[in-house]
């Protein structure tokens, strides 16, 4: 028992890393802008990552839990495994300053820990092609809406004195940054929330967790348990919630740089634009159950929003390391999670 509990608590450490790791995404534009200071933006940022769970229902940690690796292998080691590639890619990764996916960090571990564990008869092919299919959609879905955002609003302003137009929309980034922080902890915590859901429900890891699962649960989420489904326990969404949130209010400030001042240079109208076409995206892929990253969206609207003022002004070299990033991080996370896996079965056992 005590190691299930080591391991949600590894979880929620993920979570917490999610957070300060993307908390670039959700306040590098609104700081850039300077509409906020630092310390307010990711105050502002974690409220609404947090409340996050009171508008989404729980679809990405359902295609998390039960989608990307079959449920019936699922055990403690295997987690084990998938959190460890996960959190050291995240840390690596911040420490370059590159915005990689914590999202496909985490479905990189849990390919490379159940690769290991059962071959690809483990894995739940659906459920990963769709995951990777929105690696391209989601940037370019970002890229396409702060596109047709920015046309529409750029038209509507053009004939405004531009000191009017700055105060206006350092105004409106007030709202279009909270719909970006809804979003994220919409999508996002989802994730570790699939995790531990896992972890209490899935097949061999569900026994060793039944003492914690019972304490969790709430006799009616125990009777839909016994009846077979895969359920979000509520207790495990305001855990994963209050995680990501704490972890934003801590902050990654070596991404913010590059996210808000390296791509392009970003002004309130701009910066609105963006959040607003990246908000919008986040709400299309968690009505769906798909598990996004924000990283990608976020980085594909600041591109869009950039490159409709004139294309020279995005610094290409910039986005197309971060791109390399991000077609690393599946492979890079899945390979430290089968190391980690097959190093704690072979070591401790």
């Amino acid at each position: 028992m005590t190691w299930i509990i080591l391991l949600i608590l590894l979880a929620l450490f993920f979570d917490y890393l999610n957070g300060f790791h993307d908390a670039a995404n959700s306040v590098a534009t609104v700081v850039s802008t300077r509409v906020l200071s630092p310390k307010m933006a990711v105050a502002w940022a974690a409220f609404f990552n947090f409340v996050a769970f009171l508008v989404f229902h729980t679809g990405v940690a359902k295609t998390i839990g039960s989608g990307i690796v079959d449920i019936s292998i699922v055990d403690a080691n295997l987690v084990f495994g998938a959190l460890c590639g996960a959190c050291a890619w995240n840390i690596l990764t911040w420490w370059w300053g590159l915005p990689s996916s914590s999202s496909h960090a985490l479905i990189g571990g849990l390919i490379g820990a159940g690769l290991v564990k059962a071959g690809t008869e483990g894995l739940v092919a659906s459920g990963i092609i769709k995951t990777v299919l929105f690696i391209f959609v989601s940037p370019l879905l970002g890229f396409i809406l702060s596109l047709i955002i920015g046309i529409i609003v750029f038209n509507l302003f053009r004939k405004t004195n531009p000191f009017k137009v700055d105060h206006i929309f350092r105004i409106g980034q007030l709202f279009s940054a909270a719909a970006y922080s809804l979003g994220h902890g919409g999508n996002d915590a989802q994730k570790t929330m699939g995790i531990i859901s896992m972890l209490l429900l899935g097949g061999l890891a569900g026994q060793e967790a039944a003492p914690i699962r019972d304490f969790l649960l709430s006799h009616e989420e125990l009777h839909l348990v016994a009846q077979g489904e895969f359920i979000v326990p509520l207790s495990v969404v305001l855990m994963c919630h209050s995680a990501i949130a704490l972890g934003t209010l801590s902050g990654g400030w070596r991404i913010v740089k590059t996210m808000g001042q390296k791509i392009t240079r970003l002004r309130p109208v701009d910066g609105f634009c963006a959040e607003s076409g990246s908000a919008i995206s986040l709400f299309i892929a968690s009505s769906l159950g798909v598990p996004v990253s924000t990283t990608h969206t976020i980085t594909g609207a600041i591109v869009g929003v950039g490159s409709l003022r004139r294309l020279s002004s995005v610094r290409w070299g910039v986005a197309n390391r971060i791109v390399w990033a991000w077609f690393v991080t599946i492979p890079a996370a899945a390979a430290i999670a089968a190391a980690a896996y097959w190093l704690k079965v072979t070591i401790f056992g």
